[in-house]
């Protein structure tokens, strides 16, 4: 008898877990949206002879400071591309390759001037902090000097040395140190 009971108690939970669980964990339906361009053609297109609704000059503002911001968005974008530079070891001379890469740099910051970029000297592990500060500080001045002769406001350039406290690889060799010796490039919208 008792356990029958047992089976019984054990039947009835199972049943009802079998039933309950599920419909708990129902899938949610994942939406797609649309990129914002196809969505605006979409209404343009469903309704082209229907006059707009006068405005009202905070709504106006608000449409034109959402235009400015989706205007702004690309040059947005393209800021987040900056890549770092390298450095060879215990050096602070800038590669040709970071001379290139700087060039771009300078011609986009030139095209952009409501950016502004804050440049981070970094060191690999090696050597003491002290020294790594000092160099990574030299890292940076070289690239703001690069940039400065190249057009680039002075104003708009600042340098930060984080010596070997921010490594980007956390090994201990030399492909990892050659990642570490590096600048790292902060762009910001000015305000």
């Amino acid at each position: 008898m008792r356990r029958q009971k047992i089976f019984m108690t054990l039947f009835l939970v199972a049943i009802i877990c079998a039933f309950v669980l599920p419909a708990g964990c129902a899938k949610k339906a994942v939406m797609k949206e649309e990129p914002a361009v196809e969505k605006e053609a979409a209404v343009e297109k469903q309704a082209p002879a229907q006059a707009a609704p006068a405005k009202s000059p905070e709504e106006q503002k608000v449409d034109e400071a959402a235009m400015a911001a989706a205007a702004a968005a690309p040059a947005d974008k393209e800021a987040s591309q900056f890549a770092d530079i390298n450095f060879a070891f215990d050096r602070f001379d800038l590669r040709p390759d970071a001379r290139e890469v700087l060039d771009m740099y300078a011609k986009w910051l030139t095209a952009h001037p409501e950016f502004s970029v804050r440049i981070e000297g970094n060191c690999d592990e090696r050597g003491t902090v002290e020294y790594n500060m000092a160099l990574g500080q030299r890292r940076a001045v070289s690239a703001m000097k690069y940039l400065v002769d190249l057009g680039v406001g002075k104003n708009r350039i600042s340098t930060v040395s984080y010596g070997k406290e921010r490594p980007l690889d956390p090994g201990h060799n030399e492909e990892a140190w050659a990642k570490n010796r590096r600048d790292y490039f902060s762009v910001t919208r000015q305000k």
